[in-house]
């Protein structure tokens, strides 16, 4: 069985990367959902045969699939666009945080545990908890049932927010708006945004990555609440390196023609990581979570879900 698994997983990469492989006749490639349920799939038949090289190369391709996106987007028109979305985060990461922290008291749930889920809703879903992670000094369990549940919600919003943005009748600025803040982890929000319209992916991708620069200060933070100023800060460069895409592709003059290549590869990369994030999850790490952890991720996702779509709709055109 594990062999079989392993020629699975190479067989469905395959067919991932390769340029012409489409799922669709319009010449759609294959959709971020679709490929997050193949690797949901895969995950519940076989065991991952590369558990350590699907973690890694989950967060490097999500990291340069992001890059690649900059390179199509013009850094004046992405700004305009996010700069409401970015007002709101202040607001919500706080909120988020506290909420999390006296409700995760409130139902007796470990303070580092309860301190990782509020970290992981506010900001950006499994890179919050990683980063925030060490400097409380969680161990295993609490980081498995932390990431075990944001890993869950994250991949349900792939498949739910899209359609009720549609039913809502949101604009793609909205939507974009709306996902970044309410979906947790950067590859959702992002394959979320891909699904709605080109124009929501731009505004979620930007909006996203600013949000995820507050780990820096949240780390700090944590650092101080939990006493420990050895801890090290890790801090999501490639965020920066999307910023130098985006003026790169704005002020340097490059054809139209490199920057739709660079999305072409960007979309196969990203479609490709949510595959090896669902082939990741597992019986066992689902189990873990427990019902009190996953009540507090569930009412901590309502919360910033529905106040930030009221927000949204009512204050971006």
């Amino acid at each position: 069985m594990k062999q079989l698994g392993q020629w699975v997983y190479i067989l469905i990469t395959i067919l991932i990367l390769v340029p012409f492989s489409y799922f669709c006749t319009d010449s759609e490639p294959l959709s971020p959902a679709i490929a997050l349920l193949l690797g949901l799939i895969f995950a519940f038949t076989f065991e991952n045969p590369f558990p350590k090289f699907n973690k890694k190369c989950s967060k490097y391709l999500l990291q340069a699939s992001v890059v690649g996106y900059g390179f199509s987007m013009n850094l004046q028109e992405s700004l305009k666009s996010g700069a409401e979305g970015m007002a709101f985060t202040v607001a919500s990461v706080v909120g988020v945080m506290v909420i999390g922290v006296m409700l995760g008291d409130w139902l007796h749930i470990e303070r580092k545990t309860a301190y990782l889920i509020s970290s992981g809703t506010a900001i950006c879903g499994g890179s919050a908890i990683a980063a925030v992670g060490p400097v409380v000094k969680a161990n295993d369990h609490e980081m498995a049932v932390s990431l075990g549940v944001i890993f869950i919600l994250n991949a349900l919003a792939l498949f739910i927010f899209p359609p009720l943005g549609r039913l809502a009748g949101m604009t793609e600025t909205q939507f974009g708006t709306w996902a970044a803040i309410a979906i947790h982890d950067t590859s959702s929000v992002v394959g979320a945004g891909d699904a709605f319209g080109p124009k929501a992916l731009e505004v979620a991708t930007l909006i996203k990555l600013t949000r995820a620069l507050w780990i820096i200060p949240l780390a700090l933070v944590t650092m101080v609440i939990f006493r420990d100023k050895t801890a090290k800060i890790s801090i999501p460069w490639f965020i920066f390196l999307f910023i130098l895409a985006m003026v790169i592709n704005t002020y340097a003059g490059l054809p139209a023609e490199f920057g739709k290549t660079m999305a072409f590869w960007a979309k196969k990369g990203m479609v490709l990581t949510l595959f090896m994030i669902g082939a990741s999850l597992s019986l066992k790490s689902i189990k873990a979570v427990g019902i009190k952890p996953l009540v507090l991720a569930v009412v901590l996702w309502i919360v910033i879900g529905v106040s930030s779509f009221f927000v949204v709709i009512n204050t971006i055109a």
